[in-house]
């Protein structure tokens, strides 16, 4: 093997060392955005959000609230969180709703357990985007 052709191959492990390197430093820092911005999911004790969350929740960021639903009707749900608390939650025709399988608004009933994910209001209540069975 000549020289060049070892030079060229010492080039191009040196360029993907270097792409490789990138891509991992991006895909870390990327990781840390989701995390820092409460996209990914978290685990909320008593159906509360944590309090560095609250801001978050409020401009757009997603939350999770678990409890009983105790009421409900065309455009919104109240839930009964662990703590005892309620929580008003509103839903669109947009709102996904799923069990093991795809379900509807109709599919959620009084006395239900359920997980929403979505943001909070300033008034304090919900907006859903994803409603799920548990």
């Amino acid at each position: 093997m000549s020289k060049s052709m070892i030079k060229k191959i010492i080039i191009i492990i040196a360029v993907l060392v270097i792409i490789g390197g990138g891509a991992f430093y991006g895909g870390m820092k990327y990781g840390e955005n989701r995390s820092s911005m409460g996209v990914s999911r978290l685990n909320f004790q008593n159906g509360q959000l944590p309090a560095n969350f609250q801001g978050q929740g409020r401009n757009g960021g997603a939350g999770v609230l678990n409890g009983e639903v105790i009421a409900k009707d065309e455009q919104s749900l109240t839930l009964k969180t662990p703590d005892g608390s309620s929580k008003i939650v509103f839903f669109s025709g947009s709102t996904k709703v799923s069990k093991t399988i795809d379900g509807t608004i109709d599919d959620i009933e009084i006395g239900k357990q359920i997980m929403v994910t979505g943001s909070q209001n300033s008034d304090g209540s919900y907006t859903a985007q994803t409603i799920q069975e548990r």
